[in-house]
C-alpha cells in the first residue's frame, strides 16, 4: 500500500507544518527580537505561495503515478481527497486569520466539505461509494487558483495592485462554484441515497 503515489501524497500532507509556521501572523515583538521571525514576516507569504503551488502540482503527480504504474489503493483514494481538503481548509483558515480574508468565505467553503463529506457517509453507511464528479474537480481548480491570486497578492508590490482585486473576484467565483457544485453534487446522488 505504500507505494510511490501514497508517498507523494503524504509527501503533501507533510508540508501543511511549514505552511501554518509561513502563513502565521506573528506579534511584532517577535519580528523586532528574532531574525527569523522577521524573515518569515516579510518573505512568509510569497513562500507558502511556492509551497501551496508545489502541493497543488504533486496533487496532480501522485494522479498519474497511480494510473501510470497500476498503483491504484484504496489507502490512495482515502489520502488524495483528504491532502486537498487539508491544503485549501488550512491556507482559507490562516488567510483569514491573517486579515487577508473575510471569515463568511471559509464558513461558506469549509461548510460544503461537511455537507458533503456528511453525504458520503450515509452513502458509505448503506454500501454505496460516492464518487467525485466534473463540477467538484472545478471547484478543487477554482478555489486553488483564487487562493493562490489572493495569496500572491498579499505578497505582491504595490505596483501589483490588481493582482489583489483579481483575487477578490477568482475567490468570488470560487464560492460561487463550491455552493452550486454541492447543490448539484447532492441532486445528482439523491435517488441513487433514496434507492439504497
Amino acid at each position: 500500500m505504500m507505494n510511490a503515489a501514497n508517498r507523494i501524497t503524504i509527501a503533501r500532507i507533510a508540508l501543511l507544518p511549514l505552511l501554518v509556521v509561513l502563513m502565521q501572523p506573528y506579534p511584532a515583538w517577535m519580528s523586532e527580537r528574532y531574525e527569523l521571525i522577521r524573515l518569515v514576516d516579510e518573505y512568509g507569504m510569497i513562500t507558502a505561495l511556492i509551497v501551496f503551488l508545489v502541493a497543488a502540482a504533486t496533487d496532480k503527480l501522485d494522479g498519474y503515478v497511480a494510473r501510470r504504474y497500476d498503483q491504484v489503493t484504496n489507502l490512495g483514494k482515502l489520502l488524495d481527497p483528504l491532502a486537498d481538503k487539508l491544503f485549501v481548509l488550512t491556507v482559507l483558515i490562516l488567510l483569514v486569520q491573517g486579515g487577508h480574508l473575510v471569515p463568511w468565505i471559509a464558513v461558506v467553503l469549509i461548510g460544503r466539505e461537511a455537507v458533503i463529506t456528511s453525504v458520503r457517509l450515509l452513502a458509505a453507511a448503506k454500501g454505496i461509494v460516492l464518487a467525485a464528479d466534473r463540477f467538484g474537480k472545478w471547484k478543487m481548480v477554482l478555489q486553488v487558483a483564487a487562493l493562490a491570486v489572493v495569496m500572491l497578492g498579499q505578497s505582491a508590490p504595490a505596483a501589483m495592485d490588481g493582482v489583489e482585486a483579481a483575487g477578490g473576484w477568482l475567490m468570488a467565483a470560487a464560492v460561487a462554484a463550491t455552493v452550486l457544485s454541492g447543490f448539484h453534487y447532492i441532486r445528482s446522488n439523491y435517488a441513487t441515497l433514496r434507492a439504497g
